[in-house]
């Protein structure tokens, strides 16, 4: 049995950020620097993701939940 998602894609990347600051290498290789950007705390996963065209939203929502751990 898979364990539950700590991250799923409409928590905003300002909450991931404060409660698992160890995600913070995983967006920063996706390309998502907006970890510090203003706009953080008002943009979902799911969002970034589709605004910085990464093409595999799952494969992100994995590797930031292996980050959480």
């Amino acid at each position: 049995m898979s364990q539950p998602r700590l991250i799923t894609a409409d928590m905003s990347i300002a909450n991931v950020m404060k409660r698992y600051p160890k995600t913070e290498a995983t967006f920063i290789k996706y390309k998502l620097h907006c970890v510090g950007c203003e706009a953080a705390p008002l943009e979902t996963i799911e969002v970034a993701a589709a605004t910085h065209r990464i093409k595999d939203l799952n494969q992100l929502l994995e590797d930031l939940n292996s980050a959480a751990q």
